[in-house]
């Protein structure tokens, strides 16, 4: 009894520690690519906002400007630009 116990144990605990390993490798790869996430990119999404329930207000900033645009089913518009 005490035999299978410690062959589970030894086949389970490395292939654990080695999902665990892969996950986290996985995420720290990945974790550039989030939302929110601080960069090097030219562009950030600033602030979003829900005027309807299809259309939805943004602030994005590019290159120094910051855009208002709205974003709807039928595409993008800019609203107003601000330096």
């Amino acid at each position: 009894m005490i035999w299978t116990y410690l062959l589970k144990l030894a086949l389970l605990l490395p292939l654990v520690c080695g999902l665990l390993f892969g996950c986290l490798w996985v995420w720290r790869k990945l974790e550039t690519r989030l939302p929110g996430a601080s960069g090097d990119r030219m562009m950030a999404v600033r602030e979003t906002m829900m005027v309807s329930p299809g259309l939805r207000l943004a602030v994005i900033e590019f290159e120094g400007r910051k855009l208002l645009v709205a974003v709807g089913r039928g595409g993008v518009t800019l609203i107003d630009k601000a330096e």
